[in-house]
């Protein structure tokens, strides 16, 4: 008989990643792979052996096409009359990092595990975080930067 091989729970590695100039879904995609894991040889779906993700410069992220006013997020009270719109141009400039937050939340698993991940993700608005303690490694992202406008 064979042994299934099944990976031990590792040390994860701490990450920046500059949103500056970056498109908001291809920036959400690889933080939401750097999260789980999957760029790692030893990748297993029921564990969480991603990494920490600190995003900096969230107010700098950028939407193509006409969702800077087109996007609406909505939220509800669950009260008659508690339903909240707010289009994508509003909410970067009130609270960006939510807006990060929300499309890397969507990526993850539902459930336990994925309730777990959410707690990897980091962001910030501006240059600065207070992760310097963790010795987080600068990553530059595989796609490019686009120009900031």
């Amino acid at each position: 008989m064979f042994k299934t091989y099944l990976p031990t729970k590792t040390d994860p590695r701490w990450v920046v990643v500059d949103a500056a100039g970056m498109t908001l879904g291809r920036l959400a995609t690889q933080i939401a792979t750097l999260i789980r894991g999957k760029h790692k040889p030893d990748y297993t779906p029921h564990m969480g052996n991603g990494d920490f993700v600190i995003v900096v410069n969230a107010e700098k992220v950028v939407l193509t096409g006409n969702k800077m006013s087109g996007k609406v997020y909505t939220r509800y009270s669950g009260y008659p009359g508690g339903l909240k719109l707010e289009p994508a141009n509003i909410a970067i400039d009130k609270h960006p990092e939510r807006v990060i937050e929300h499309a890397v939340f969507g990526m993850l698993p539902k459930g336990r595990l994925g309730r777990a991940m959410h707690t990897h993700l980091k962001v910030y608005k501006g240059e600065t975080h207070p992760h310097a303690a963790q010795k987080p490694v600068t990553l530059a992202l595989p796609y490019g930067k686009n120009e900031v406008k």
